[in-house]
Order: C-alpha cells, then structure tokens, then sequence
C-alpha cells in the first residue's frame, strides 16, 4: 500500500451528535504501556507523546480514553493533555465511566449511580476540559443501566458533558437509554471472527447512531493485542493488497457501513501509520465475503 498522503480523512466522516470526525480515529489504551490493563511494562512517555501528536498531524480528530487507562508510571489523559493541550478545535475527545481503579491499579467494583460524577471530574482534570465531548458508560453485565445512564444525563443538562454514549452492552440497554437521553454512539467488542454485536451494528445504522468496535485488531487477543496467529484468509486478502493483516481487519471494519468508526491504538508510531493508511484500503466484494465467512464460522 503507498503511504503518501496519508491522511484519516480517506475513510470519511461521521457525526457524533454535532461533530463531525473522521472514521479513522484512534484508541489511547496502549498509551500506558505493553499491557494496560495488568499495569505492564510503562511506555516510554516521549514516545507515546510523539505518537499522539503524530495522529493529529495524519488527520485523526477521535481520540478514544479513559481515566482507568494507566500503568505504574503511565496515564493515558495526562499523556493527551501533555502532548495536544491547547487542543485543536476539531478534535473530539470520548471517555468512558464505570470501572475504576485505585492509585495502586487494583480493580475497583463498578461505580453506583452518584459516583460517576467523580469519575466524570477526574476525566476532567486529567485531560484539563471544563466539559467532555462524549462519555461512555461501560457497563459491566447490568439487566437494567437506567439508573447509572440517568446519571449521565444529569450530568450532561449540567453541561460536563456534551454528549453520551454506551459501551459493551446488549441490545436491550441501547432502549434503555434512549428512553433517558439521545446516545450518539454504541462500542462493542466486534470484528473478524467476532460479530455477535451484529444486531446492535444493524440497529446503529438504521437509527443514525454511531458504532465503535474495540478489538478491531487485537480479536482473540483483547488487553494483549494483536498475535501473529492470524488466519490464512486474512493474510492471503493482505498480501494481495501489499498490507498487513491489521489493515485488512480495519478496512474489513470500516466497510461494515458509514457509522462504523475505527480507534485502533498503539504506542509504535509505524504501526500508527500502518493503522492510518488502512483508512486507504478497499477490499472487493468477493475478499469481504470471505472475511465474513471467518465470522460465520466463528
């Protein structure tokens, strides 16, 4: 794949309530570290800077964070707040409240209702806003998130938030919230091999929502990233494009509809640009089917 102009925009935009940002985004969780949920080895701070400010320079203007995204030396909001504070004007920071975690790292039980107010503050202070653009509420397995999800919604007629979303829920939740306030966008474990959000993905598109998967890459993976066991069909579809089999599953993602946005993440500035210049791939019909038949089958 040729690298010149490479610029996120290639992939189009989508509008998250009133902003507007382009499909090829970028995922801050590997910021921290080699493994941000086990407070892994600490990333090297100067790069991870140079890495943030790289993807503004490629066009990225969504950036996706969370306050419970940090290893022993690293946190992912200081590190966005250090490298592009004073923010550009078009760039749309989305964060996510639920979990937590204490200043060792240990896993906290799920915030209850009139907690995430401190969590929204610290996302605050972190990234240094005096409104977020877009909070997520992660949940955690809840039958009904209309309690926590109305806290939100305080929250945002308070004006600390522009706008809600929701994340790794099940179809169900989606009305449940939308009975609360309007949600802009839905994030979901999805990709090759893993589609059992497909209803939700459906749902999005029909009603105008936007739809984040998360382990694009990463698959089987998860917090670890990315292995090199990928399967033959991929790397075949790769190789017939001159890519890497990430491209492949960013644009396998990407085509999924206009809603879907990406936000692969990573702390090595040439798999930054491999991840960029997949907003560039195209796959053919045929290559989509065969990649959606790895789905079927998984």
């Amino acid at each position: 794949m040729s690298t010149e102009a490479i610029n996120a925009a290639a992939a189009g935009t989508w509008r998250l309530g009133d902003l507007t940002v382009n499909r090829m985004g970028f995922g801050a969780m590997r910021l921290t570290g080699s493994a941000a949920f086990d407070l892994g080895t600490p990333s090297d701070r100067e790069r991870s800077i140079a890495v943030l400010r790289r993807a503004v320079d490629l066009g990225v203007n969504h950036i996706d964070t969370a306050a419970f995204y940090f290893s022993r030396l690293r946190s992912a909001n200081e590190l966005i707040n250090r490298a592009l504070a004073p923010y550009p004007d078009d760039l749309v920071i989305a964060t996510k409240v639920g979990p937590g975690r204490d200043p060792s790292g240990e896993w906290l039980p799920f915030a209850r209702p009139d907690q995430l107010r401190g969590q929204v503050e610290e996302n605050l202070r972190q990234l240094g806003r005096d409104h977020l653009d877009l909070v997520y509420l992660r949940q955690p397995g809840l039958d009904s998130i209309a309690e926590h999800f109305g806290a939100l919604a305080e929250l945002r007629e308070a004006g600390l938030i522009r706008h809600l979303g929701i994340s790794n829920i099940r179809p169900g939740h989606l009305a449940q919230a939308q009975a609360i306030a309007p949600v802009v966008s839905v994030q979901n474990r999805y990709g090759i091999g893993a589609v059992r959000s497909q209803e939700l993905l459906r749902t999005c598109g029909e009603q105008g929502i936007a739809f984040v998967p998360f382990f694009a890459i990463a698959g089987e993976g998860r917090e670890l990233g990315a292995s090199d066991t990928d399967q033959e069909e991929v790397r075949a579809v790769a190789r017939a494009h001159g890519a890497t089999p990430a491209q492949v599953r960013l644009a396998w993602t990407l085509q999924q509809g206009p809603h879907v946005l990406a936000i692969p993440g990573t702390g090595n500035p040439d798999h930054l640009t491999e991840n960029v210049t997949a907003a560039t791939l195209r796959l053919t019909d045929e290559e989509m089917a065969r990649l959606d038949a790895l789905s079927d089958a998984g």
